[in-house]
């Protein structure tokens, strides 16, 4: 079986963690976005992944070299040139997708998603509905925010909402699908919306399903919705008795460490944080609801919640930062400073507050 991931865009809504990583290679719980989702395709049997990508396809091979091997898999680039929208890259890529005349379905992905990924229950649904595609989707408390999917109780799609006005259903699509080839007779190289092209004309011919999603799902394609996906994500690991989330005094409620991590004496890690490799934790320091990727410092005595800190960045002592605040790569914190929901670019160093949220150091 083969799989597409979409993931041509230049990543401006997770700035400024984007601008030192291509998103789909940004960590999420210690692992990057695109490999979460390739492991999930290799365990239903998926033997060769494209990367639909809009830029830098050699980074994203480059990185995903590793997974090749430690998978038994292949992984390719297709690359537009212009951008193709969320159908127009399934038509570039008919040749590997299905230029070898297989009739087996494929996967597509959208790259900031992250859920519990049932594939094998969804290959089940599609095949046993026979039609051309299958939609997963969700269930969200808004949904006049979003595109409702009205599905008949057997699953097939009878139409689209967006943004209802009145209640007509509550599940949303949620990123993921598995179609058989004949979809891309349907598709042309240009930019094409696969949600407002394809899928209704699919729909109309009774040719379209939903598949409700079990289990969490969310996209963390922004600073807030990460956190989100974090929290849900670690959550689902506390259910699984292999989890390996951390246990002991300094830990409280689910905390996610990489064993190459450190933390000193008399701090508090948790709930709802994961720590990357080569990370230091110093004494006394607090952290809740946050990510710290890579390499990251946290000096003694800091206070660290709702916020993302960047690759090989340092907290300084007594420092305190909050209210959905992100560090880039490699920033610098000095001692005894406030950061109050700031946005910092790569390479930097902050010597006085940060107050105002929102605010963008360059």
């Amino acid at each position: 079986m083969k799989a597409l991931i979409l993931v041509g865009g230049f990543g401006t809504r997770l700035r400024p963690l984007t601008l030192s990583k291509p998103k789909p290679l940004v960590e999420f719980c210690n692992l990057s976005i695109v490999m979460h989702q390739i492991e999930a395709l290799v365990a239903v049997g998926v033997t060769e992944v494209v990367l639909a990508v809009g830029y830098n396809p050699k980074a994203m091979l480059d990185a995903l070299k590793e997974a090749e091997k430690k998978y038994g898999i292949k992984v390719v680039c297709s690359q537009e040139r212009t951008p193709l929208g969320t159908a127009g890259p399934l038509a570039l890529a008919r040749e590997i997708l299905a230029g070898d005349g297989s009739s087996d379905p494929f996967f597509v992905f959208n790259s900031d998603v992250t859920c519990s990924y049932p594939l094998e229950k969804m290959l089940a649904f599609h095949k046993a509905h026979g039609k051309e595609g299958t939609i997963m989707v969700t269930k969200v408390d808004e949904p006049s925010k979003y595109g409702v999917v009205v599905s008949d109780a057997d699953g097939k799609i009878r139409e689209f909402v967006e943004k209802p006005k009145i209640f007509v259903g509550n599940n949303i699509n949620a990123g993921l699908y598995l179609f058989n080839p004949s979809i891309l007779d349907r598709i042309e190289v240009r930019p094409m919306s696969i949600e407002k092209e394809v899928f209704p004309a699919m729909a109309g011919e009774g040719e379209l399903f939903a598949m409700e999603l079990e289990g969490h799902w969310m996209d963390i394609g922004q600073p807030r919705d990460y956190l989100t996906g974090m929290c849900l994500h670690l959550d689902s690991l506390s259910k699984k008795p292999d989890a390996g989330l951390a246990k002991g005094p300094s830990f409280a409620g689910n905390v996610l460490i990489h064993p190459t991590a450190t933390v000193g004496e008399g701090c508090l890690i948790g709930p709802d944080v994961v720590i990357g490799p080569v990370c230091i934790i110093e004494d006394g320091v607090r952290l809740s609801r946050t990510t710290l990727m890579e390499g990251v410092v946290v000096r003694s005595h800091s206070w660290v919640r709702g916020s993302i800190i960047g690759w090989q960045s340092t907290v300084g002592r007594w420092c305190r930062i909050e209210g959905l605040a992100v560090l880039g790569e490699d920033v610098n914190v000095q001692d005894e400073l406030y950061i109050n929901g700031g946005i910092v670019l790569p390479h930097k160093t902050i010597k006085m507050n940060i107050s105002e949220p929102g605010t963008i150091v360059m």
